[in-house]
């Protein structure tokens, strides 16, 4: 009653992007982009796992929080990221309890594997220089359980 509605086009992009995703427009574009999504992201959450980053979030979920914990940290990894061209959104008190500072990072089906572990080499070089791997290193018999 307050808000405005959508516009006829925008309500019209939504339902041609459903329409894609379910594969009603009569491809199969839709299911192979969820499948590189959920790919794309699990990769990455196992990535970072195994590089000592303590990450939270459901599994094959494309949006990936990082654990900084110590608000402290929050603008630092911000500007090392910023500094490497990697996009992050940062978040901290009052969003999330004070001791509980993260860093999303948002997967893309069109990120390549190239692109990934590139983000994967930089953000492990910024965790080690700002002490932000809480977790263990992973061996290769704990990564195969969360494959």
């Amino acid at each position: 009653m307050y808000s405005t509605s959508m516009s006829p086009g925008c309500c019209q992009q939504i339902i041609k992007a459903l329409q894609v995703m379910t594969g009603e427009d009569g491809t199969n574009i839709g299911k192979q982009k969820i499948k590189n999504l959920r790919d794309n992201s699990n990769f990455f959450r196992k990535g970072l796992m195994e590089r000592g980053f303590q990450v939270y979030g459901d599994a094959s979920s494309p949006v990936i929080p990082i654990m900084l914990y110590y608000p402290a940290k929050i603008a630092a990894f911000s500007r090392e990221c910023l500094k490497r061209n990697i996009a992050v959104v940062v978040v901290g008190f009052p969003a999330t309890p004070l001791l509980m500072s993260r860093a999303r990072i948002c997967i893309s089906a069109c990120h390549t594997k190239k692109d990934l572990e590139w983000a994967l080499e930089e953000i492990s070089e910024i965790g080690s220089i700002l002490m932000i791997k809480y977790g263990k290193v992973l061996d290769d018999e704990q990564t195969k359980k969360i494959q």
